[in-house]
């Protein structure tokens, strides 16, 4: 079974990586969803994002 899924797991891990920042960009942070600034503040988190991951692939 395991090698049946196996070409399917970078495609579950991708859309599980994009469901838990959904989560923390929708619910953990609710604060910065206040006074609507809702489209400031998911791309805010969006543009962090990125930049944590070209400075990791950058640097690493």
């Amino acid at each position: 079974m395991v090698f049946i899924v196996q070409p399917l797991l970078p495609y579950a891990l991708a859309f599980a990586a994009g469901a838990m920042i959904f989560v923390v960009g929708e619910e953990v942070i609710p604060e910065s969803q206040r006074h609507g600034n809702t489209d400031l503040a998911t791309m805010s988190l969006l543009v962090g994002f990125v930049t944590m991951m070209v400075l990791d692939v950058t640097f690493s």
